[in-house]
């Protein structure tokens, strides 16, 4: 079988997989696995002098061993069965899609705020958000499913499929090891200011590319001009190099206002406003929200297949 379908058919079976079935809850994931041994690691290293260093060694140890198992594993698949390869790169393919999960949950969010009302909205945000929702409004909590949502599309779907494009499901596995490293450790605060700046730094830089993209995607499947001009109004605002642009592009589409203060682990971040409406955000927009990511998504995999097609064969595949 050729080089490009033996790439195209995971992608497609995977991005159907993922559209379809989701993560299963009762099955192991590959990102949980990652996050056991970044934990592992965490609780070894960061203690002592030399923290940056040891955070360092983390990133790039991690970071290699999770291309070199899968890079091998697919080899040795391949050399005993194409059927099994094909179904191994297919499923894991659908491990790296974020994008029904997400939907889903923020579905949830607006569904229990709507029949359960506002104390269960907030705690059910704060399932999927870093900040303290225990004061926020109707408003606020929509607002923070859609921001949130506008990010990890960039960081859940368009960066993974991204990789995959540029090394193959190695290259998508390795991206999701960075940006999992990036949600345990990548934070500023006495415990991980110094050991997490590595992931964090590595993950600024695998996003730089894909966040941009994404906002760019956001854009065309909603031929949104608003959306086009707030990515190069608001997207560089963002404290983020990166979660601002599919922000600003999202704001501009919806032609609502996202940022502002909110509070982390008990201290208050001051974000700039991305957007100039502060309306209110009505129950039944999540479909729209939802229409765009996977809209988005299919995009992204479209014309990821086009490259395939026309025999691209990444820089590392």
């Amino acid at each position: 079988m050729e080089l490009k379908y033996v790439l195209l058919i995971p992608l497609l079976a995977g991005y159907l997989l993922d559209l379809f079935i989701g993560d299963p809850q009762e099955m192991p994931h590959p990102v949980r696995f990652f996050g056991t041994w970044i934990g592992k690691a965490e609780k070894m290293l960061n203690k002592g002098a030399y923290r940056l260093w040891k955070g360092g060694l983390m990133v790039l140890v991690l970071s290699t061993v999770t291309y070199v198992f899968f890079a091998a594993a697919m080899h040795l698949i391949l050399q005993t069965s194409l059927p099994v390869y094909l179904i191994f790169c297919s499923v894991f393919v659908c491990y790296g899609l974020a994008n029904r999960s997400l939907i889903t949950e923020g579905k949830k969010v607006f569904d229990v705020l709507h029949v359960e009302g506002l104390e269960a909205g907030r705690a059910r945000l704060s399932w999927i958000v870093g900040r303290d929702t225990s004061a926020l409004n109707h408003l606020q909590i929509r607002k923070a499913v859609f921001e949130t949502m506008s990010e990890n599309l960039s960081d859940g779907v368009v960066a993974p499929l991204f990789y995959y494009l540029i090394a193959g499901l190695p290259g998508m596995m390795t991206y999701k090891m960075i940006n999992t490293m990036d949600s345990m450790v990548g934070y500023r605060n006495d415990r991980y200011e110094w050991f997490g700046k590595c992931a964090a730094r590595l993950d600024d830089i695998a996003n730089f590319i894909p966040s941009r993209l994404t906002a760019l995607l956001m854009v065309m499947v909603t031929l949104s001009l608003s959306g086009l001009k707030f990515i190069f109004r608001y997207g560089h605002l963002h404290k983020s190099p990166n979660s601002g642009y599919p922000e600003a592009a999202l704001a501009g589409i919806i032609n609502v206002r996202f940022g502002g203060p909110n509070t982390y682990h008990g201290v208050v971040v001051d974000k700039p406003f991305i957007g100039i409406e502060d309306r209110d955000i009505a129950h039944e927009e999540f479909a729209t929200i939802s229409r765009i990511n996977q809209l988005t998504c299919l995009l992204m995999v479209l014309l990821i297949s086009s490259l395939f097609l026309m025999d691209f064969k990444g820089v590392l595949i």
